[in-house]
């Protein structure tokens, strides 16, 4: 690798979790029905205004102990955990598109995902708002990755978001309407192939996680989990990777002829 490149990995990392710290702080006010571009940061125990080197992702955390300076508080492992999740999608982004507008474009994608994955966490809902703002970079996605056509990213708009809207209708509760809205707009983005993928990983995700909470009587059969962290974590693996994970498959099998690779 290059020097170039190891330097851009580097600042990469380091806004990604500069990002993800400012995401967590704007989704936890955005739950609590406060602006999150007003005010300054503050202990949630105790209501301390925090200082700029408190504040530094990741390491503010570790200086501290995880706890709060002034009240000694427990500080969620939710924050260093967010940041340095962040920071390597931020890197990864980069090693996927290298020099290109795809990455700042994946970057915006990723940062929108990771607000409706926090948010969907913690209120069981996707914000319109959310939904909305990833509109224009699908928008952009195709002048930034042409080899998608058009109508493979019309067929993937309604791949999933279709199917998911009908089990919706016949079945209460199976899908909420932001994942429906979250998976066609999606499918836009990545296109028919990707966006088959990414539920997919979502399923199996999801899946496995509500096995978890079963066999540890956390849940109960029947119950509903938030289904659009999975979602989102999908949409970001098969952004970055998908098309090389689906190729390498039907290599496997000798059906890379089936998408004409």
């Amino acid at each position: 690798m290059r020097s170039a490149d190891i330097a851009a990995t580097v600042l990469c990392a380091v806004l990604g979790a500069c990002f993800g710290s400012f995401v967590n702080a704007a989704s936890l006010r955005s739950v609590a029905g406060e602006s999150f571009l007003k005010g300054r940061s503050r202990c949630p125990a105790c209501g301390e205004t925090l200082r700029w080197y408190q504040l530094i992702p990741m390491l503010s955390y570790v200086a501290l102990r995880g706890k709060c300076r002034t009240c000694a508080a427990r500080i969620s492992p939710r924050y260093p955990l967010t940041e340095l999740g962040f920071a390597l999608a931020a890197a990864l982004c980069f090693l996927r598109f290298g020099f290109a507008w795809m990455t700042p474009l994946a970057f915006g994608v990723c940062a929108i995902l990771l607000a409706i994955t926090l948010i969907d966490m913690d209120t069981m809902e996707i914000p319109d708002g959310l939904i909305i703002a990833l509109i224009p970079f699908a928008a952009a996605a195709l002048w930034a990755r042409p080899e998608i056509t058009l109508l493979h990213r019309s067929i993937g708009l309604a791949a999933i978001s279709v199917p998911m809207l009908a089990l919706a209708l016949m079945i209460e509760g199976a899908y909420g309407m932001g994942d429906i809205k979250l998976m066609a707009v999606c499918g836009f983005l990545l296109g028919w192939q990707s966006v088959l993928f990414a539920f997919f990983t979502a399923i199996l995700l999801g899946g496995s996680y509500a096995l978890y909470l079963m066999l540890k009587k956390k849940k109960k059969k029947g119950e509903h989990i938030a289904f659009g962290p999975f979602l989102c974590v999908g949409v970001a693996a098969a952004m970055l990777y998908g098309e090389n994970v689906i190729t390498a498959y039907l290599r496997l099998f000798g059906l890379h002829w089936l998408i004409g690779r």
